[in-house]
């Protein structure tokens, strides 16, 4: 991969200008790879020539959106000719899905164990899941899939072509191995959480009610305007540190 392309990877992935310092320390690595020892001061001048010219290529009429410096730092966004049309089709997409953290808990023993069972799924998570499942029916997330066949036939429950357009997957086959996804968990745990204060007493209840205040669990692409027409992205942080150890115990269970 070109230089050049590994910048405009970043640029399109940054939420926040992303300084030209920032892209030098990402790629200093591969530019001492491919082009031998070089020092710091090599690297910066490589990134920021080959920056001049993605930006000077996005400036051509042939582009509907621009790299432009924006507060120290780099950004795409449409270009002015092109607002009204962001602006359009902004608002033809739909609002982006909020879960709480039960709720996604949910999600994923559905999408790794199914077709599944409330009963099996409150077995994984530990308490009863029947509130959480009608959550996710009304966001057709998960959808019905016949009747397990023992005793009270109860129903199972598999993810929907909905779930894949709103997590940017082909098929539930691109979703993480259980134990990238336990990492993923134990990093976003270590990053975000803060630490629990000492003698704090968790409450246990077999019955779960979903919270009116929701995390935000998956969003629509966003549309990259000047305007800022993106969603906000930011997931509400879990209370304790105890969270990330049920989170992780859960995805040992769904392993099993």
């Amino acid at each position: 991969m070109s230089l050049k392309a590994k910048l405009e990877a970043i640029v399109y992935a940054a939420e926040t200008p992303v300084t030209l310092d920032q892209i030098a320390h990402l790629v200093k690595e591969s530019v001492i790879a491919e082009n031998g020892l070089v020092d710091d001061a090599e690297v910066k001048s490589r990134v920021r020539a080959a920056m001049e010219e993605l930006v000077a290529e996005y400036g051509t009429a042939e582009h509907g959106i621009e790299i432009r410096q924006v507060a120290g730092g780099y950004r795409m966004s449409t270009k002015p000719e092109q607002h009204d049309m962001a602006r359009a089709f902004a608002k033809s997409l739909k609002p982006p899905i909020r879960l709480s953290l039960p709720a996604l808990e949910t999600l994923a023993v559905i999408a790794y164990k199914q077709p599944a069972t409330v009963p099996e799924i409150s077995e994984i998570r530990g308490v009863d899941s029947g509130g959480v499942i009608a959550t996710l029916l009304d966001r057709k997330l998960i959808t019905t899939a016949g009747r397990k066949a023992v005793i009270g036939r109860p129903i199972l429950y598999k993810t929907t072509k909905e779930f894949l357009l709103r997590f940017g997957l082909r098929d539930v086959s691109e979703l993480p191995s259980m134990e990238e996804f336990e990492k993923l968990v134990a990093e976003s745990f270590q990053s975000d959480s803060p630490m629990a204060e000492t003698g704090e007493a968790s409450s246990a209840s077999t019955t779960e009610a979903e919270p009116e205040a929701e995390s935000e669990a998956a969003e629509i692409p966003e549309t990259r305007a000047e305007t800022n027409l993106e969603s906000a992205s930011a997931e509400e942080p879990p209370d304790t540190v105890e969270h990330a150890s049920e989170a992780t115990s859960d995805v040992s269970k769904i392993a099993s």
